[in-house]
């Protein structure tokens, strides 16, 4: 072995370097860089084998089938349910209910027979409880711990011997022997690895909460997320009761699932159907709306866009923009400018989604101009029609990915008519009429008083 020299170490990935820098070259975060004194790697020497290995048609399938957790829309989104041996990663923000579902998904566990040990490092036992009793979860299988070390923690699993491990959350728990506070890079990543270690011995499912920073990361190392099997994010809007689970890695299952729920005062509960939360319900016709159909996953759902444009007396006009993306929201306000020939410089102009839904995908983009355009000049779209499609800076309508999706769940709900972008031949419309249209100017005429 060589003398240590010093250096330093970026905390998120680890990558090493001569000197230090206030952004890691490797992973692009800021403030991560701390210093270390890293080695010559050494020599290894080849071992004898505690097994040998085997033709892969030879493994046994039976210890990695997956076990639903009795909560359809989580099992949706891993893929069947969890796998023995799995570290799930759940990350959210403060208060979204991250300990309701999984307290909810420990009590389906202790309904099917499983014993389940749920850790929490955040809150009281006597916490936990009422929130237990509220959303009715108790039950006699299912062990809780308030502890935070995780000696400790590794001591309760001797004891009940669970079939599956909440700890709540990982950044509470600290290591005994490793440096830093808990929550830091040091005392993150050795408590995952010494759970991930246990989840793989024993093979015990575990579930771990994460923290997420003010841009929506996972709080912590970034090689966090690369040493857990599954990694999902939970969010919602606080003025609303749904809540998404999307994934985000997934070594079991798809990585594009997402799951709905709807959070009450008397816990959580999947939504199967959530299409009909994103659509409002209107005595009369009203104009500044339009209906289109986005795809969360690949789940094709149901989504509302309202605008309001309102004289403004601003020498700069208001854009307030809610739940869609400001800047495609900005660039089709643009393009109904330019090739739509409507005046919108003196008005202020308000785009929004209906039920908390966070529409982002350029497939509402027709919707969005069809609605500014309806609350411009008062008209109205035809009844129990829909609008798909992508604008272009020229004004030309372009094709979106999964229509046959996105048409089938709309005629699923009661839906007859869908303004669609050209070249739509052998797209079967389930009972709907297709009206293909080229660019905005073809579409406005679709608005009538």
């Amino acid at each position: 072995m060589g003398r240590a020299s010093a250096g330093v170490r970026c905390g998120e990935c680890g990558h090493e370097m001569a000197k230090w820098v206030g952004r890691c070259p490797e992973c692009h975060s800021w403030g991560s860089v701390v210093s270390a004194a890293f080695r010559p790697a050494p020599v290894v020497v080849a071992a004898a084998p505690a097994a040998p290995a085997r033709p892969i048609s030879q493994v046994d399938l039976h210890s990695a089938r997956a076990t639903a957790t009795g909560v359809a829309e989580l099992d949706r989104v891993l893929g069947g349910g969890l796998v023995p041996g799995a570290v799930v990663l759940l990350a959210g923000e403060p208060g979204v209910g991250k300990s309701t579902l999984l307290l909810e998904v420990a009590h389906r566990c202790a309904l099917a027979g499983r014993r389940a040990l749920y850790v929490t490092g955040e809150e009281s036992a006597g916490q936990v409880r009422l929130r237990a009793q509220r959303t009715g979860a108790l039950h006699d299988e299912l062990f809780l711990a308030a502890e935070s070390d995780l000696a400790t923690v590794l001591g309760h699993l001797d004891s009940v011997d669970p079939q599956l491990l909440v700890v709540d959350s990982v950044q509470t728990m600290s290591c005994p022997g490793v440096e830093g506070s808990p929550g830091g890079v040091s005392q993150v990543r050795a408590v995952a690895s010494a759970l991930i270690t246990t989840a793989k011995q024993r093979g015990l499912p575990v579930v771990l909460v994460g923290h997420v920073t003010k841009d929506g990361t996972v709080a912590g190392p970034r090689v966090l997320e690369h040493l857990v099997d599954v990694v999902l994010s939970f969010d919602g809007d606080r003025h609303s009761t749904l809540r998404m689970v999307r994934g985000v890695k997934n070594r079991f299952g798809a990585a594009d699932e997402i799951g709905c729920f709807e959070l009450t005062d008397d816990g959580i509960a999947g939504l199967p159907d959530p299409s009909g939360l994103f659509l409002s319900h209107h005595d009369g016709a009203v104009s500044g709306t339009a209906v289109t159909v986005v795809v969360e996953g690949k789940r094709p759902l149901l989504g509302e866009i309202q605008a309001l444009v309102a004289g403004s007396g601003l020498a700069n006009p208001r854009r307030a923009v809610s739940g869609l993306d400001s800047s495609r929201v900005a660039m089709v306000l643009a393009v109904l400018e330019r090739r739509g020939g409507l005046k919108l410089a003196g008005s202020d102009v308000y785009t929004a989604t209906v039920g908390g839904m966070r529409v982002c995908e350029p497939a509402a983009d027709l919707a969005v101009a069809l609605a500014v355009v309806s609350a411009e000049s008062d008209l109205l779209l035809p009844p129990r029609t829909v609008a798909i499609g992508e604008v272009g800076l020229a004004g030309e309508i372009r094709p979106v990915t999964g229509l046959r999706r996105r048409l089938a769940e709309a005629a699923r709900l009661g839906f007859r008519h869908a303004l669609v972008p050209p070249d739509v031949e052998g797209i079967p419309t389930g009972g709907m009429r297709l009206h293909p249209v080229t660019d905005v100017a073809s579409a406005l005429p679709w608005l009538r008083r």
